[in-house]
């Protein structure tokens, strides 16, 4: 099995900056992908960000040029560099990865963390 356990969520005003992190524990192989995703009061978990074992990386919309999606494969851990926050901003951030349990694994498998709260006063 593996967990995944999120940190760095808080509450900051309008303009700052918070650094989210997320750290992949347990059968590890290789983390094919890492994602972040969050989920406005009332509506569906939208993909904030995601980077590729390559380091390609995408930003939705809202956050392009705001948020910076990084990831150290030593530590199994990625992290969200959140700068210029907006009160729209404000709800739980959820960490995902695509992993490959095995060397020889022919298919991977999704885990999710718990998810850290994220408030942006204005």
């Amino acid at each position: 099995q593996v967990q995944l356990v999120e940190s760095g969520g808080g509450t900051v005003q309008a303009g700052g900056s918070l650094r989210l992190s997320c750290t992949a524990s347990g059968t590890i192989f290789t983390i094919r992908t890492w994602s972040w995703y969050r989920q406005p009061p009332g509506k569906e978990r939208e993909l904030v960000a995601r980077i590729a074992s390559s380091d390609t990386v995408e930003y939705s919309d809202p956050v392009k040029g705001r948020f910076t999606i990084s990831r150290d494969n030593a530590k199994n851990a990625a992290y969200l560099q959140m700068d210029k926050l907006k009160p729209d901003d404000t709800t739980v951030y959820y960490c995902n990865a695509d992993v490959f349990r095995q060397m020889h694994d022919s298919d991977s498998w999704i885990y999710w963390g718990w998810g850290t709260q994220v408030t942006v006063s204005s």
